[in-house]
C-alpha cells in the first residue's frame, strides 16, 4: 500500500459508507458518489483517453517487432507476348515463387533502447490518465455542486418575488386608504420587476448547470443530494505541497517523458553503427514446358524447365557518410530531452502553484462560510425587525424593500462560498493525487486496469492478431429530455 492510500484510504471508504448508509432508501435521488460512478463508466473524455492509453500500449509490440525475424515471400506469373527477336530460348511462361527470411542480429542498441523508451511512455500514459480522471471528476464535482447552489438560488428568488408580490398588494390597499404614496407603490412596483428579472437570470443559470452536469454525467441531475465531507484534506500547504510533488500524476507523467527521451537519444546515436543480420532466401521457378533448349548444333533438345536455388548468410552494414543526418537527429533528440527537462521543471511549478491556491481558495470559503452564515442569521433578524417596526410606522417601505434584498444577498453568498469551499476542497485532493477512481471506493465493480490491456498485447507475434472492431464506450445524451428550472418542492428556504 502506497502512502497516498494511507493518507486517504480508510476516511474516504468510511464516509462513502456512511453517505450510501444514509441515502440508500431514498428513491430517485442521486448522490455525488453515483454521478462520480457515471461519469466513469461512460463519460467520453475519459473513455477516449483509456482508447489513447491502448493504442500507447501497442507502441511495445511494434518496437519489439523492429528486432524480430521478418519473412518475405513474392509470387509471379509472366507471359511473353512478343518474344525479343534475338533471343531463341526465352521462355513463352513463367512462375516463379521467392522467399526471404531476415533476421536483425545488431542494430546499434536501436531496438532495445526503443523498447525501453515505448514501456516507459506506457508508464506515462498511466498517469495522464489518471490526471485525466481527476480532472473529469473535478468537473463532475463542479457541476454537482453548480446544481445545487442554482437551485438554492432560484429558490430564494422565487420566495423574494412572492414576498416582494405580497409588499406589492399591501402597498396598493394601503395607498388605497392614503396610508402610503404614490412612491412607496413605485418602489414596490420597481423592486418586484427587478426581482422578477433575477429570477429569470438564476433560472438560466440552473438550466445551464443542469445541461452542463448531462454533458459531463450523460443524465439528468435527479433530486441531488448534499455531498459528503471530504476526507484527508490536508492540515497546512506545506503538507499539500509535499503530498503532490510524491502523488500527482502530471508530475509522475512529466518524469517519464523526460526519461524515455533520453533513451530517444541512444536510440539516434545507432544511426552511424553497424548493423548486422542473418538471411536466408529461396527461389523457385517452372518454365512450364516454354523454355526452348538447343544443342550445339542448333537441334532442339530437352532441357530442365524448373529452376530451384537457395542462399543463406549473414549481411554487415558500416555506414560510413549519410551526409550528416545521423548526427542531425542525435542533436535534434537531444534538445527534445532537455526540453522535456524544462517541462518536467514547469509541470512542478505548475503543480506547486495549484495546491496552494486550491488550499488558500478552501481555507478562504470555508471562512466565508462562517462570515456568511452570520449575516445570513442577522439579514433574518433585521428583516423581521423592519417589518415590525414599519407596522408601527417607525420604517418606511423602503426600509423593508432593502432589509428583503439584503436578506437574499445573503442567502446567495452563503450558498456560493459552501459551493466554493467544496469545489475547492475537492480541487486540492485532486491536485495532491488523491481524488481519482481508486481513492473514491465506488460500488460499480472493477475499475478499469490499463495493465490488463498491456499485458494482453505486449508479447503478440501475429500479424493478423486483430481486435474487433471498435464500439462506442460513452452514452450518447440526444435523448435526454431538455432541462427546465423547476426546483423540487422539498428544497429547503433556509441555506
Amino acid at each position: 500500500m502506497t502512502a497516498r492510500h494511507v493518507f486517504v484510504g480508510r476516511s474516504v471508504a468510511a464516509v462513502l459508507l456512511l453517505m450510501t448508509s444514509a441515502l440508500a432508501g431514498m428513491a430517485r435521488a442521486e448522490t455525488l458518489q453515483g454521478a462520480l460512478a457515471k461519469a466513469y463508466r461512460a463519460n467520453p473524455t475519459l473513455t477516449g483517453a483509456r482508447a489513447q492509453q491502448r493504442a500507447t500500449d501497442e507502441n511495445v509490440s511494434i518496437r519489439k517487432a523492429d528486432g524480430r525475424p521478418a519473412l518475405d515471400t513474392a509470387a509471379s506469373y509472366s507471359e511473353s507476348v512478343l518474344k525479343p527477336t534475338i533471343s531463341f530460348t526465352s521462355p513463352q511462361r513463367t512462375a516463379s515463387a521467392n522467399a526471404q527470411l531476415s533476421v536483425p542480429i545488431y542494430a546499434g542498441g536501436a531496438v532495445r533502447n526503443g523498447v525501453k523508451a515505448a514501456k516507459i511512455r506506457v508508464e506515462a500514459g498511466r498517469a495522464d490518465l489518471r490526471a485525466t480522471e481527476a480532472s473529469v471528476f473535478s468537473r463532475v464535482v463542479a457541476a454537482y455542486m453548480d446544481v445545487i447552489r442554482d437551485s438554492a438560488i432560484v429558490s430564494f428568488n422565487m420566495a423574494n418575488v412572492n414576498a416582494l408580490e405580497v409588499n406589492l398588494q399591501a402597498s396598493n390597499d394601503r395607498f388605497e386608504v392614503g396610508d402610503l404614496t404614490r412612491t412607496d407603490v413605485a418602489q414596490s412596483e420597481s423592486r418586484l420587476a427587478l426581482a422578477r428579472s433575477d429570477l429569470q437570470t438564476a433560472e438560466a443559470n440552473l438550466i445551464t448547470s443542469r445541461e452542463n452536469f448531462i454533458a459531463l454525467v450523460g443524465s439528468p441531475p435527479d433530486d441531488l443530494q448534499p455531498p459528503p465531507a471530504l476526507p484527508g484534506l490536508p492540515a497546512s500547504p506545506e503538507t499539500a505541497v509535499q503530498v503532490a510533488l510524491a502523488d500527482n500524476p502530471d508530475i509522475l507523467a512529466s518524469k517519464k517523458v523526460r526519461e524515455a527521451a533520453r533513451y530517444d537519444v541512444r536510440v539516434a546515436k545507432a544511426g552511424p553503427l553497424p548493423k548486422l543480420s542473418a538471411f536466408s532466401t529461396g527461389a523457385y521457378t517452372n518454365f512450364l514446358n516454354t523454355q526452348e533448349y538447343f544443342d550445339r548444333l542448333g537441334n532442339p533438345t530437352s532441357g530442365a524447365q524448373v529452376n530451384k536455388q537457395a542462399a543463406a548468410g549473414v549481411q554487415l552494414t558500416l555506414p560510413l557518410y549519410q551526409g550528416g543526418r545521423p548526427a542531425a537527429q542525435v542533436r535534434q533528440s537531444q534538445a527534445v530531452e532537455a526540453q522535456a527537462m524544462e517541462q518536467e521543471i514547469e509541470v512542478e511549478r505548475g503543480v506547486i502553484a495549484q495546491t496552494r491556491s486550491a488550499y488558500a481558495s478552501w481555507q478562504a470559503s470555508l471562512q466565508s462560510i462562517q462570515s456568511n452564515q452570520k449575516a445570513v442569521e442577522a439579514a433574518d433578524l433585521s428583516l423581521e425587525g423592519v417589518r415590525a417596526e414599519n407596522s408601527v410606522g417607525s420604517r418606511t417601505i423602503l426600509d423593508i424593500l432593502n432589509a428583503e434584498q439584503e436578506t437574499l444577498n445573503a442567502k446567495v453568498q452563503l450558498v456560493s462560498a459552501r459551493r466554493n469551499a467544496y469545489v475547492a476542497g475537492f480541487s486540492l485532493l485532486a491536485a495532491m493525487g488523491h481524488a481519482e477512481a481508486d481513492d473514491l471506493n465506488f460500488e460499480t465493480g472493477a475499475l478499469y486496469d490499463p495493465v490488463v490491456n498491456y499485458d494482453r498485447v505486449k508479447g503478440k507475434w501475429f500479424d493478423w492478431d486483430f481486435d474487433p472492431a471498435p464500439t462506442p464506450q460513452a452514452t450518447r445524451t440526444v435523448d435526454t429530455p431538455v432541462q427546465n428550472a423547476n426546483v423540487p418542492a422539498g428544497l429547503a428556504q433556509q441555506p
